[in-house]
């Protein structure tokens, strides 16, 4: 499991920290690291042409250091500082021994730039002198962050503005949720965690990995029949999005599910393709409903929702017009899995403010009707309504994802889990995990169809155990 941690929390614990150890030693152990990232990136440090944009607090700090260690090794090390006059006196000293200098524009060539402008208590966006310097970074150098990318909130993954795009982020203690979650995970590049010794409670935000999705995943057993399986539910399709109905049930067919009951307008075009596929209502441990059901079937997404012992997991069409009361009745799970618009659309507010603010959103959406929230998007978030446990970050996917009939895959995926027996959090965020890794296996780099991500999601649940 990858956890991230507030700025509130990471700051407690350095202070916690550092009241045990001498002065200067947490940043020196901070600088030791990131030099020693820097280097392995350089390849040869002697002769490199290294350009620390630097802010006046211990970010800047961390990158004077991290600078003279590499000017130590023959590096040709250049500060330009935010303010002169406000540069980490330590760290300036540190430098300007081990040889390097301070210039007050960026030069037009460097082999590897380090961001130390603005550290992870930035909000709102860069002040005009940093933008200023990051607008300048040379074409084609490295450009190395120091903690996370300036401009970008370490507790939110907001960008209010321009930020520093990297290709490498190298944090330290704990990573951050502005890593994880977008806009802001679209510049950090690749991360790397260097430990400096925090001791941390339970975490702010998480992201499942390989072994936990593999831990989570129901199994048959040798006394396994298809009820003891779970039987998944699927109420979705209309004469006008006959396919959603199709994708729905791929999906469910593919997430594990013991059988698949399918209740819709379209069950000739489900059966041509899946003549596995029980039809008409029946028992179910699981719901999905809302899939291209269009218009004026209001009512049979009440009939699910009414059943409060029975998990049901709502899309798209289900969506509308949702009463935050009556999920907030039911005593099973219930899953609700909108895009931003649909988001939106449930919290009142523009869709661009869902888009900007995603952790929050997500919060407000799962708190609202105290149900388990997955909101879509190029970062997939799953939030519980009753704030108990982290807001988990899917870290799969590939931006082909972004097709036709993907999310009916999703709710299809999701709805078999929780009829096998995830609770909602784990079903939303391991039915994320599978399919955004479907989806990257079956893209390989190209255009990728909904069914072809259905289809890859054996091959997914495969991969998660190698």
């Amino acid at each position: 499991m990858r956890t991230a941690y507030s700025v509130e929390t990471v700051r407690a614990a350095e202070r916690e920290l550092l009241a045990r150890l001498p002065e200067g030693a947490l940043m020196a152990r901070a600088a030791a690291g990131l030099a020693a990232v820097c280097a392995g990136l350089l390849g040869r440090v002697y002769g490199a042409r290294v350009v620390l944009l630097t802010g006046p607090g211990d970010n800047g700090g961390d990158a004077l250091y991290a600078g003279a260690r590499l000017a130590r090794r023959g590096a040709r090390v250049t500060a330009v500082p935010m303010d002169p006059a406000r540069m980490h006196p330590g760290g300036l000293a540190a430098l300007r021994a081990a040889g390097g200098r301070v210039e007050e524009s960026v030069p037009r060539r460097a082999d590897l730039v380090l961001d130390g402008l603005v550290g992870i208590g930035g909000r709102g966006g860069l002040r005009p002198a940093a933008a200023a310097l990051a607008e300048r970074i040379p074409e084609g150098a490295l450009v190395v962050a120091v903690d996370l990318p300036s401009g970008v909130d370490a507790d939110t993954g907001e960008v209010a503005g321009p930020a520093v795009r990297a290709d490498v982020t190298v944090t330290f203690g704990a990573y951050k949720p502005g890593l994880l979650i977008d806009p802001g995970a679209s510049r950090v590049g690749a991360v790397r965690l260097i430990g400096i010794g925090l001791e941390l409670p339970a975490p702010d935000v998480e992201a499942l990995q390989h072994a936990d999705v593999a831990a989570l995943l129901p199994a048959p057993t040798a006394s396994s029949d298809k009820y003891r399986r779970g039987v998944v539910g699927i109420l979705a399709g209309s004469e006008q999005y006959p396919g959603a109905a199709v994708l729905a049930v791929a999906g469910a067919l593919r997430g594990g599910a013991g059988a698949v009951r399918y209740v819709g307008p379209a069950a000739d075009a489900v059966l041509a393709r899946y003549p596995e596929v029980l039809v008409g209502r029946g028992r179910v441990q699981a719901w999905v409903v809302g899939p291209g059901l269009g218009d004026g079937r209001g009512a049979e997404v009440a009939r699910a929702l009414a059943d409060r012992d029975v998990p049901v997991l709502v899309d798209a069409d289900g969506l509308r017009g949702l009463d935050p009361e009556v999920v907030r009745g039911r005593r099973a799970a219930t899953l609700l899995t909108p895009h931003a618009g649909e988001a939106a659309a449930l919290l009142g507010v523009p869709r661009e403010s869902v888009e900007a603010g995603r952790l929050a959103a997500v919060r407000k959406l799962a708190g609202r009707y105290g149900a388990t929230a997955l909101l879509k998007g190029s970062t997939t978030l799953v939030a519980c309504g009753a704030g108990a446990r982290p807001v988990r970050v899917n870290p799969t996917g590939t931006p082909w994802l972004a097709t036709a009939g993907s999310g009916d895959v999703l709710s299809g995926l999701a709805g078999a889990l929780l009829a096998g027996g995830l609770s909602g959090p784990d079903a939303g965020s391991v039915a994320a995990y599978l399919h955004g890794l479907a989806g990257r296996l079956a893209a390989d780099g190209a255009p990728v169809l909904a069914h072809e991500v259905a289809a890859a999601l054996p091959r997914a649940w495969r991969t998660t155990r190698t």
